[in-house]
């Protein structure tokens, strides 16, 4: 039987074309007013899943 796509994963992750993952920084939905404009600035940008653990298990949820 085919594994189904984790559909929470789908949502949270996306692969690059190099086959590296992609996430949302957390922290950008309220209390915003105490963080510095810098900070929120940097948030908006994709971080990246450093760790090869973290990197295989995602990816496994991400296949269809």
């Amino acid at each position: 039987m085919k594994m189904k796509t984790h559909k929470g994963a789908k949502k949270r992750f996306k692969t690059t074309a190099s086959g590296k993952l992609k996430r949302g920084k957390a922290g950008r939905s309220h209390i915003l007013t105490k963080k510095s404009s810098k900070r929120k600035r940097t948030m908006r940008r994709p971080g990246e899943i450093l760790t090869s653990g973290d990197r295989k298990r995602i990816k496994r949820l991400l296949q269809a």
